[in-house]
């Protein structure tokens, strides 16, 4: 979250900088307005605190030289009521102030491009050439289901819509992507691998951003305070949470892998088929806890990071920023990788990358302590998808399909698997 301090001496800064970021400028116009009744509630308060104070050493005054005191006793018995009242109604408003801090999204970083939404997105690069076809491309659903090696049918029958059962060797292609992608960042990239709990209570879920504003988003466990993750950052982020490290063990670099458990409740209607938006996917997620002076690099490291699983993995791909309008809720600047995929001839999001300097740490209290300094300051805390596995998937079997609908397996995962399948 923002610091309420700044929001208060920046609030053009504020209506600016979260312009087309999904929060209703009557909410900016409360905070303003709560703010300066707060400000004024505790004017006063200060202000009949320093008069009990005075008048005390009055009264002592007046009783020790053996004078009446009873006007300035009988002054005193509205004073204590009086900010005991007070007090009170600066503890709903704060809890009122506080609820409308909580909905207000980072701020873009200076470098990131200002839009409305994914359209105002700017491409950065692409890498690689798309594949050529002497037949028709299929999409992957058609390759897995007329195989039967991706069952969504079934799926639908053991949970609903948006789930999938993968069999035989698209089951063993998922495992074996997973194990490439944490190999390739523990041994190679300078991660350490974990593994999280999958379910997080509520003040986990609120450090990394997802509540109070996207509950609906989440999957929730009834009669609990547990909720399914919808992403390892979040559990993975949490790890540090109410602790101050040391400067020197920053950065910080995680890798893990998780399922990963998302509603999609504002997604109705789109990719309704294959595994592009399911209710319950696999992830290979990075996450780091940088200093502030480094994490604008910590970034570009990170993204490279990410690159290199679709480079090995010889797919084409892009990287875009997001303008300000099409970034998440916590991030300050965001960096998607969209993978080919040849059947539905456009580019799709397989990774986004993103800084989100303290607005994590502020919530989480996740610290450092500067060298030589007694103040502890935040961390800065990034993370990225490295990658998606099932979109992962996806664009393998699109971009690597053979017209007998088999698939080419890419070489960096021959030691994983054989080199060639039938969808």
């Amino acid at each position: 979250m923002l610091e309420l301090r700044f929001i208060r001496e920046n609030i053009d800064l504020v209506k600016e900088k979260i312009k087309y970021r999904n929060i209703e400028k009557s909410r900016i116009d409360a905070f303003i307005k709560i703010d300066k009744e707060r400000r004024e509630l505790l004017s006063e308060v200060e202000g009949l605190r320093n008069r009990r104070k005075i008048v005390s050493r009055q009264i002592a005054e007046l009783k020790k030289n053996k004078e009446n005191a009873d006007e300035l006793l009988n002054e005193m018995k509205t004073v204590g009521p009086r900010i005991k009242e007070l007090e009170l109604k600066l503890v709903v408003i704060q809890e009122d102030l506080q609820e409308i801090v909580m909905e207000i999204p980072n701020l873009a970083h200076d470098s990131v491009p200002f839009g409305q939404d994914d359209n105002d997105n700017v491409e950065i690069r692409k890498w690689g050439s798309l594949p050529e076809f002497s037949f028709a491309p299929k999409a992957h659903w058609e390759l897995g289901e007329a195989a039967g090696t991706l069952d969504f049918k079934r799926a639908a029958k053991l949970s609903g819509a948006r789930f999938a059962i993968l069999k035989g060797l698209a089951s063993r292609l998922e495992r074996a992507l997973t194990n490439f992608m944490l190999d390739l960042h523990t041994q190679k990239h300078g991660y350490e691998e974990v593994l999280p709990p999958f379910l997080v209570n509520t003040a986990t879920m609120t450090a990394t951003g997802q509540l109070p504003k996207f509950a609906e988003d989440l999957f929730k466990a009834e009669g609990w305070d547990l909720y399914l993750i919808p992403t390892a950052e979040v559990p993975v982020t949490n790890i540090h949470r109410d602790e101050t490290l040391a400067q020197a063990d920053l950065p910080i670099k995680y890798c893990a892998y998780t399922p990963c458990f998302r509603s999609e409740a504002g997604s109705y209607g789109r990719d309704t088929k294959g595994l592009i938006r399911q209710h319950q996917f696999d992830k290979v997620e990075l996450v780091k806890f940088a200093l502030p002076e480094n994490s604008d690099a910590e970034l570009e490291s990170l993204l490279a990071d990410a690159e290199e699983v679709l480079q090995m993995l010889e797919l084409p791909y892009r990287v875009v920023t997001l303008c300000s309008g099409d970034l998440g809720f916590s991030a300050a600047k965001t960096y998607d990788l969209e993978v080919w995929m040849p059947a539905q001839d456009k580019y799709r999001e397989i990774s986004s990358c993103s800084n989100f300097l303290d607005f994590q740490a502020r919530r989480g209290g996740i610290r450092y302590r500067p060298k030589g300094q007694q103040k502890s300051a935040l961390v800065h805390t990034l993370n990225g998808s490295g990658l998606a596995v099932g979109r992962t998937l996806a664009a393998i079997f699109e971009n690597c399909q053979q017209e007998d609908g088999s698939i080419k397996i890419p070489r960096i995962l021959e030691p994983y698997l054989t080199d060639r399948f039938r969808a």
